[in-house]
């Protein structure tokens, strides 16, 4: 008997790493996102013509209303949309053809989101690209950086499903006030896990801005020397993955 029950034990399967819980880096990597989200997104919008590399509801809105009330149009703000989602793809072909799961892939991911920045980096170092913000140039870093950030949107979706948007702020404020509606009243809170709910949502919140702030005085002081800066942020991404 006793035999029979060692092999049971020994025969059982063991959790996979889907089934394990977050590292605690994993916990803080959204946050860390959001930081190199705000960065990119600003840096974007401010050297390469208005352009949001990071939120593309941003620029449907820029062309909606250029094309009503006229204007000069950036073919950036226009190539984003079908680039993002071409990013998008190629990231999910990357992760199936790897075979990778879990953190393996994850670890995979953020390498290539560091290289599509460094890529941008160098490229607008060596052509700048802000010089001349609706050019050849331009365009060709705001796609570099709209790749980057799909990839950053991917990479979430395919390790981290549950985790909130690190870009898109909209759904974040919106699940900040209601926790705290939830965590301030003295009923039953509408939504589970409130508090966690309202801790993640803030910190992604307060890690986006302080990006964009950090962004705003890199482009004022370093001009496109700026890009370095979610740059060594993606590198420290790679490196604590």
């Amino acid at each position: 008997m006793s035999t029979i029950n060692s092999s049971a034990t020994h025969a059982s399967p063991r959790p996979s790493d889907d089934a394990q819980a977050p590292s605690r880096f994993q916990k803080w990597l959204p946050t860390l996102l959001s930081l190199i989200a705000g960065m990119v997104d600003l840096t974007g919008f401010l050297s390469l013509g208005n352009l949001f590399t990071a939120h593309i509801t941003g620029n449907l809105v820029v062309i909606g209303a250029l094309v009503v009330r006229g204007g000069r149009i950036n073919p950036g703000q226009i190539l984003a949309i079908p680039v993002f989602m071409i990013a998008v793809a190629t990231t999910w072909l990357i992760a199936k053809a790897s075979g990778r799961r879990g953190p393996s892939l994850m670890s995979m991911l953020l390498l290539v989101q560091f290289l599509l920045i460094t890529c941008l980096l160098i490229f607008s170092v060596i052509t700048k690209p802000s010089v001349d913000p609706h050019g050849l140039m331009a365009t060709i870093a705001a796609m570099i950086a709209v790749s980057a950030m799909a990839c950053q949107f991917a990479l979430l979706r395919l390790t981290l499903p549950v985790a909130p948007s690190t870009a898109v702020m909209t759904g974040n404020l919106t699940n900040a006030c209601l926790a705290l509606m939830d965590a301030t009243s003295r009923t039953q809170p509408l939504m589970m896990r409130v508090t966690e709910r309202l801790r993640g949502s803030l910190h992604l919140l307060i890690g986006f801005f302080v990006g964009c702030v950090v962004a705003a005085a890199a482009v004022t002081y370093l001009g496109d020397w700026a890009w370095s800066l979610p740059a060594a942020l993606a590198a420290a991404a790679v490196a604590l993955g």
